[in-house]
């Protein structure tokens, strides 16, 4: 009869202790949190000027191309392959600094994207642990969550944290 109580006892402990489990939409978090869209806006800005350098360069080339070429009538066809070969030269050089430029700063954004994501989990990870809950669960696009309630929905109130953490 002890054990049969005993048994008992641990069976209810274990039954009462409920685990408290929540979700969060990695999409909306994401999409509604103001320092990644401040960091993407930032890049899309540098994305778009680089771009525009591009084109011009790209232009001017054209230009001094047309011109070269109107120039090259009357040159020797030695002097004007030697010449074409310059162009083409500096062109190619061109092309490599633009592209070390772009490769620079998808690595840059990657990077402060990174950071961003990781500031995230933190607070995620720091929602959980004080509002006592055993496990966060991550929705959205690529999540682990198929179905859940509203009331498990912690995506406003952890968007409402970063944010405003963000913001002073």
């Amino acid at each position: 009869m002890k054990q049969f109580l005993v048994l008992g006892g641990i069976f209810l402990l274990v039954a009462c202790q409920q685990d408290k489990i929540g979700f969060v939409d990695n999409v909306q978090l994401m999409d509604g949190y103001q320092e990644k869209i401040d960091v993407e806006n930032k890049f899309k800005t540098k994305a778009e000027a680089l771009t525009k350098k591009r084109d011009s360069i790209s232009q001017a080339f054209d230009l001094e191309l047309k011109a070269f070429q109107t120039k090259a009538q009357s040159l020797s066809q030695q002097k004007a392959q030697e010449e074409y070969g310059l162009i083409q030269q500096r062109a190619q050089f061109m092309g490599q600094q633009l592209q070390q430029e772009e490769q620079q700063l998808q690595a840059t954004g990657q990077t402060e994207m990174d950071s961003v994501v990781s500031k995230v989990k933190k607070e995620i990870t720091a929602f959980g642990k004080r509002n006592g809950y055993t496990y966060i669960l991550g929705g959205g696009e690529g999540g682990s969550v198929l179905y859940g309630t509203e009331a498990k929905d912690l995506t406003k109130d952890i968007l409402v944290i970063l944010n405003d953490k963000y913001n002073n």
